[in-house]
């Protein structure tokens, strides 16, 4: 919704947004457009803005929910639908607003969509096509979330390039977001149950991915991850669209190397190297994904290696917070077991088996909150010499959860005590990884500072 913002600023409106508890780096972002943000979702808020908003674009969040003494969770959500005020949701908005008459590259996935998508942007700009783009977090080679882009000379039409989430569009509407985004250039770039909240099961995350195949032209194209079966069953259920795949061994696209200094194949055919400061098989297979949807809007890739050569990740994807002392600590947004093991696995690839990797983490996702998933939580932990886990807001037990760990798992009810576990078992030369899809609490600076 603050990349929705910037777009809207850009594009000329005026904008104001409300929103409860945000943090780094979106609130600095508003802050930096001069858009101006109200804490909290009180009625109130209609009486003290200048004058009546032409329209409410209405994130996901919002819900009809109540609080235990009946009063509504959202009370201006209320006052806008009692009122019968203009609303939509951002979705429906970018929809009619923004990627009309564009060509929309889209990359789906339950993981690497922040990552791939400003992959593809950085790309795109770097062959000099001047690309839009939505990503849900902010690529450190733009420095914002969001942009308009422009029209190149030569091009049918301008390109943008956009995180295709599967998460419901808005509490009137059901559908995952991305069917709004109508994109010519479809990714796909791995499939496995998560938002356990709005989802019954895998088939149903499924037919929402048929659903958006559904809504790419036959000049489209639908770019796959070979080594997904439940991607597999998203195109038996129809495709009509050009196919190309990647990461398997008979894909279109494959990479032959290290992670970090791999060649680039095109059916056998050496057509680019990629060497650079990114870890991980994810990551390897991002760029091929992102490498592949360039293609098809006419960069090659050569071209595109050369560019993510230069790539610098996303905020809060192994983001580097500071070194003290000889210790090391780093963001990262995973928050899915999978996310969680592939993070630690790329790390310790690069550090080797002779350094110690902390994992510090909070299941804060919904899904995770639920725990959907809590059985899968040692596995993701494997790579994690001690794991520390946030345990505030479950109602499951996480010790119990950890309990294969035995004596390298620890478990805290409040930032503060994870912080005193944390430094009671650091050691010179450890890895920090604090991972969380939330602000943490600061955890990072509260470490750096303990630290130091």
């Amino acid at each position: 919704m603050g990349g929705l913002a910037a777009l809207a600023r850009e594009a000329g409106h005026t904008v104001t947004g409300c929103d409860a508890g945000v943090y780094p780096p979106m609130s600095e972002q508003l802050q930096a457009l001069g858009i101006a943000l109200i804490e909290g979702y009180s009625a109130e808020q209609l009486a003290q803005l200048p004058s009546p908003p032409d329209l409410f674009v209405v994130g996901n969040v919002v819900s009809r929910a109540r609080l235990a003494d009946g009063s509504p969770k959202f009370p201006l959500m209320e006052a806008i639908l009692d009122q019968g005020l203009p609303y939509t949701s951002g979705p429906q908005w970018l929809s009619e607003h923004i990627l009309q008459g564009r060509h929309v590259l889209a990359v789906a996935g339950t993981h690497g969509k922040t990552t791939t998508t400003s992959m593809l942007a950085w790309i795109l700009e770097c062959a000099g096509l001047q690309p839009g783009f939505l990503v849900g977090g902010v690529p450190l080679d733009f420095g914002v979330s969001a942009r308009l882009g422009a029209q190149v000379t030569g091009q049918e039409r301008p390109l943008f390039v956009i995180e295709a989430d599967e998460y419901d569009t808005a509490f009137f509407d059901k559908r995952s977001k991305f069917v709004h985004y109508r994109p010519r250039t479809a990714v796909l770039n791995n499939l496995e149950f998560d938002h356990a909240d709005i989802f019954s099961d895998l088939a149903a995350i499924e037919r929402q991915f048929a659903h958006l195949l559904r809504s790419v032209p036959a000049s489209g194209q639908v770019i796959v991850n070979g080594l997904e079966e439940p991607l597999q069953r998203v195109l038996h259920q129809g495709c009509w669209s050009e196919q190309r795949s990647f990461g398997s061994a008979v894909s279109d696209f494959t990479a032959q190397g290290q992670h970090h200094d791999f060649a680039v194949l095109l059916r056998g055919e050496k057509v680019g190297h990629v060497r650079w400061d990114l870890s991980g098989e994810h990551n390897q297979l991002n760029a091929l994904a992102a490498i592949a949807a360039a293609q098809h809007v006419g960069v090659a890739p050569e071209q595109a290696c050369t560019a993510l050569a230069s790539f610098h990740n996303v905020r809060r994807r192994m983001e580097l917070r500071g070194t003290v002392n000889g210790v090391t600590v780093y963001d990262d947004f995973a928050h899915h077991p999978t996310a969680i093991r592939t993070t630690l696995d790329g790390l310790r690839a690069r550090v080797g088996q002779a350094v110690r990797i902390l994992a510090v983490f909070e299941p804060r996702s919904n899904t995770m909150k639920l725990g959907t998933m809590k059985a899968q939580l040692p596995w993701s932990l494997k790579e994690a010499d001690l794991a520390f886990c946030h345990t505030a807001g479950l109602d499951w037990d996480a010790k119990e959860a950890l309990a294969p760990l035995e004596e390298a798992g620890y478990t805290a009810g409040d930032i503060d005590t994870l912080v005193q576990q944390v430094l009671a078992a650091v050691q010179p030369g450890d890895q920090i990884v604090c991972m969380s899809n939330g602000g943490f609490g600061g955890i990072h600076q509260k470490l750096l500072q303990a630290l130091a």
